[in-house]
């Protein structure tokens, strides 16, 4: 890498290389901001994810401070988005479902309003069933986070304070 390129510089070269040895070095180093966006607005995770870099993804995505779901500049894409354009079938499975454990949102439309479950082809039916099961877990998780402001409550929603009759 040239001499003074900033650690977040560094990071996005590891992202789009698969470096991972650079890419730890500059974990190492600290000093750095995962979500860094170059001028087009991509991040360390649009590379990794456009370019299949899976190991530095991993590593990206394990980071305590990741945005799962940055939107880039141009095109208003996610790194899902930009997964699900990869040409190698494998490896577009791979990333996408690293990208989906993480917890990114299927939703997200891109500038030409189209969300990654949109842009899945026919032949992508471990991508479709990846991407349901995601979904079916969000709606869950979210149904989890509406009812958690309840739970000093009593169960029956009434508010009659069924806590004290036995």
């Amino acid at each position: 890498m040239a001499d003074g390129a900033s650690n977040n510089e560094r990071l996005l070269a590891a992202a789009r290389t698969d470096n991972e040895e650079l890419l730890l070095e500059v974990f190492e180093e600290g000093k750095f901001d995962i979500n860094y966006q170059d001028g087009l607005g991509n991040t360390a995770l649009h590379y990794a994810a456009s370019h299949g870099s899976l190991a530095v993804l991993e590593h990206i995505l394990s980071h305590d401070e990741c945005d799962v779901d940055p939107v880039n500049r141009l095109e208003k894409a996610t790194p899902l988005h930009l997964a699900m354009r990869m040409e190698d079938e494998e490896l577009r499975t791979s990333v996408v479902e690293s990208l989906l454990d993480a917890g990114a949102d299927t939703t997200i439309k891109d500038k030409h309003g189209e969300t990654a479950f949109d842009l899945l082809r026919d032949d992508d039916t471990e991508i479709r069933q990846l991407m349901r099961k995601a979904r079916a877990q969000n709606s869950i998780s979210n149904a989890d986070i509406a009812n958690d402001d309840d739970d000093d409550e009593a169960g029956s929603g009434s508010g009659s304070g069924s806590e004290d009759e036995d």
